[in-house]
């Protein structure tokens, strides 16, 4: 009896690795169609016509939007309070250092399916809103509105 209560223990604490190993498999795998679909839109941009380009667009965003819907609880906004009020920042404007600190770094942007920032570029959450902020200067490089649920 004892032995069998020790193994119900044990596959109850290894059933859930088990299931997010495959779940992490199936993550890689779908980052991957994603960037061979971003090198279709590149190579779309510098040989084709802007048929191709559209078209190409399209299927990414709409990608991006299937994964997003069948992932919600990734995107799920949470109990996020921060200690200023939410502004509808545009790209282009200047944020305040206070907006940007280490505190609002999203620090996986692989999970969100997010591309790589690029040099002194990190991403940043602002409410439900998603900024691509150059940390050097403070202006807002890129904005996703609404990006958690």
């Amino acid at each position: 009896m004892r032995k069998l209560i020790i193994l119900g223990l044990l596959a109850a604490t290894v059933a859930p690795s088990v299931a997010s190993a495959q779940s992490y498999g199936e993550a890689r795998r779908s980052e991957r169609q994603l960037r061979e679909e971003k090198r279709d839109l590149r190579q779309a941009q510098r040989y084709g016509d802007r048929r191709d380009v559209r078209e190409q667009r399209r299927e990414v965003r709409e990608d991006w939007r299937d994964y997003r819907r069948s992932h919600r609880n990734v995107y799920r906004g949470g109990n996020w309070r921060a200690p200023f009020r939410y502004t509808a920042w545009n790209t282009g404007a200047r944020l305040r250092p206070a907006y940007y600190s280490s505190r609002y770094y999203i620090a996986d942007p692989y999970r969100y399916r997010l591309p790589r920032p690029g040099a002194n570029l990190r991403w940043v959450r602002h409410y439900n809103d998603v900024l691509l902020v150059n940390v050097r200067t403070g202006r807002v490089m890129q904005v996703h509105r609404g990006f958690f649920w």
